[in-house]
Order: C-alpha cells, then sequence, then structure tokens
C-alpha cells in the first residue's frame, strides 16, 4: 500500500469510531446540579390503631356487586326445557 492509501484508510477509520463514541461521550459531559441523587422521601410512621379503626367504619354492603349488572338482566328468564 502506498502512504496516500493508508493515510486515506486511517483517516476513514478514525472518522467512523469518532461518530461511533460521540453519542457515548455527550452523555458523560451531562451537568447535574448539586444534590440530585435519589429524591428522599419522608414517609409518616403508620398507626396501627387509626388504620384498623379506619377499616371498621367502612360499611359492609348489602349484595354482592355485579359489575356486568348493567350488560344483563339480574336472573335469567328459566323455561320448563332443559337445554340440548
Amino acid at each position: 500500500m502506498d502512504q496516500v492509501a493508508a493515510l486515506r484508510l486511517f483517516t476513514i477509520t478514525m472518522a467512523l469510531a469518532a461518530l461511533l463514541v460521540a453519542p457515548a461521550l455527550s452523555q458523560q459531559f451531562h451537568s447535574k446540579p448539586p444534590g440530585s441523587g435519589y429524591p428522599v422521601e419522608n414517609k409518616p410512621k403508620v398507626d396501627e390503631k387509626a388504620y384498623k379503626a379506619a377499616l371498621d367504619r367502612i360499611p359492609v354492603p348489602d349484595k354482592a356487586y355485579d359489575p356486568w349488572g348493567g350488560a344483563h338482566a339480574a336472573e335469567a328468564p328459566r323455561s320448563g326445557k332443559k337445554p340440548n
């Protein structure tokens, strides 16, 4: 190989390497404000007595909930015939 062809191959190789590495390098230099680590949540302590008292205040339903109640009749009409 002559020197011109070798230099051309080297230049193309370096240009391709730079294009492949550029996105990864741009993520590395992203500036973050100080103290922007994981957020610290201050959760209140759960009071077991208050939780159980709140559960006891929930009323018990008179009849079971039917999510398909609007789509069909409550009871299907029965005929004296048996299905085949």
